[in-house]
């Protein structure tokens, strides 16, 4: 049975591009999870993907970041929804 906390989980590098996420959980080695925190890549942080697909350019905290696949492979996000408008 999945746990429904990470069940909309999924790698930055699957985000569509123009869509917004919520940085959840930093995968990979310690170095790895430090360095791109110190990017803005904290958990619980807004992060909008911008574009790409073997280089990831995303904008966080009001800053445009390229990432490699395999970085964006390792930050797991809850994609969120914009609102609707009435």
């Amino acid at each position: 049975m999945s746990n429904p906390a990470t069940s909309s989980l999924l790698p930055l590098c699957q985000l569509s591009a123009g869509s917004m996420g919520m940085v959840i959980e930093l995968k990979g080695e310690g170095t790895f999870r430090q360095r791109v925190r110190e990017l803005g890549f904290g958990e619980s942080t807004a992060v909008k993907k911008v574009s790409g697909k073997s280089t990831i350019i995303c904008q966080v905290n009001g800053t445009r970041i390229a990432l490699s696949h395999d970085a964006a492979r390792q930050i797991m996000v809850r994609p969120s929804h914009p609102p609707v408008s009435a």
